[in-house]
């Protein structure tokens, strides 16, 4: 139904979309997710033209929008879009907003457009609200006479910017209501929106987006229990990392200890976990350092705010095979990091190694 191929937008010397290659399929709810600022509304703000791409091509229904032959006014009808900011005009009543465009633009007779607002006014359960004007609904109402006022053009697809950023707490679930209604019905929709749960519930595809990139493309499975890359992994478990290098023997161990605590304070971690980190980093320093030939290690210390878990990677080389296998004269550190570790995983990696250690919970 929708596709892009090499879709680029800057704004002057920022690239806010580099080459973007995706399709969106008639009756898919995509859910579209990543930190802010990285192309997320730009994007479907070029889907349906209200920025102009700097490179790439966007064909709906196989046409380009983008070819100058194309009638893009027809083609956008098919293309409604919701916004974060309402965009009601406040001087009609709610039932003059869901007119004036289906008799301007559709060419309705006025007790047609009149009637197709008041059945769509009762679906989103604001009846007896047609003949208020907009400055006398919350912010939750507005975007319901919003989402029907897009539903009036009768548009085969419908563009979501963050509808529901600009409410409070306790409107957000009666316009994810309305948009989860719409699922159901079969209403091909792409959702920009930072509801992760709303997103896991309503979609078949998320698109995480970073750096002006879909970084990562699945199923909501996929993407918010398993996802496969690095950056979907930190930002759906919200996790935080510190990172710490030793490329000589002669590192400054307290520094890096104090590193180490400052961080795990930071996010206020239980003094018995901090301990617990500081003691596996040293242990395995004791083991490592007078195994590696050249020492060149990485540490990094991950914490998920969403699982409330503590993960210690140590990536390095100057040694080959997994360092807790190394022949010592006292084992003690190994079984230190043994006892106090949930789970020890060794991954080989090319030229390096990797120990990825998740630690028990007391």
């Amino acid at each position: 139904m929708i596709r892009a191929e090499k879709l680029e937008k800057k704004f002057g010397d920022v690239t806010v979309l580099k080459e973007i290659n995706v399709e969106i399929n008639k009756g898919e709810i995509i859910s579209i997710i990543g930190p802010s600022g990285t192309g997320k509304s730009t994007f479907l703000r070029c889907l349906n033209l209200l920025e102009k791409p700097t490179g790439g091509k966007i064909y709906i229904d196989e046409q380009d929008i983008l070819d100058k032959q194309t009638n893009v006014p027809k083609l956008r009808q098919k293309m409604g879009m919701v916004f974060q900011s309402f965009n009601l005009f406040s001087h009609l009543t709610v039932l003059e907003n869901l007119t004036i465009g289906q008799i301007k633009l559709l060419k309705r007779g006025r007790e047609e457009a009149e009637a197709k607002a008041k059945e769509l006014l009762k679906m989103v359960g604001l009846s007896e609200k047609a003949y208020s004007f907009a400055d006398e609904l919350s912010g939750g109402q507005k975007q319901r006479v919003a989402i029907a006022r897009c539903l009036s053009m009768d548009p085969e697809i419908i563009l979501f910017d963050e509808p529901t950023s600009a409410l409070d707490p306790t409107m957000v679930s009666e316009v994810l209501a309305v948009i989860r209604r719409l699922a159901k019905e079969g209403m091909t929709m792409a959702i920009v929106t930072h509801e992760m749960d709303f997103a896991r519930d309503v979609s078949n595809r998320v698109f995480y987006m970073d750096e002006g990139l879909i970084y990562e493309d699945g199923p909501p499975e996929q993407i918010f229990i398993n996802p496969q890359k690095e950056k979907t992994k930190a930002f759906i478990h919200r996790i935080r990392s510190f990172n710490y290098h030793i490329g000589k023997p002669d590192y400054d161990l307290y520094a890096m200890n104090a590193e180490i605590e400052r961080f795990c304070e930071k996010h206020v971690l239980p003094k018995n976990m901090i301990y617990n980190i500081l003691l596996i980093t040293e242990e395995f320093l004791s083991v490592y350092m007078p195994a590696a030939s050249k020492p060149d290690l990485n540490i990094v210390i991950s914490y998920s705010e969403k699982q409330d878990s503590v993960e210690i990677a140590f990536d390095y080389s100057g040694y080959e095979g997994n360092i807790l296998d190394a022949p010592v004269e006292d084992d003690l550190g190994i079984t230190i990091i043994k006892n106090l570790s949930a789970s020890v995983e060794y991954r080989p990696e090319a030229a390096r190694s990797r120990l990825l250690m998740s630690l028990i919970k007391s």
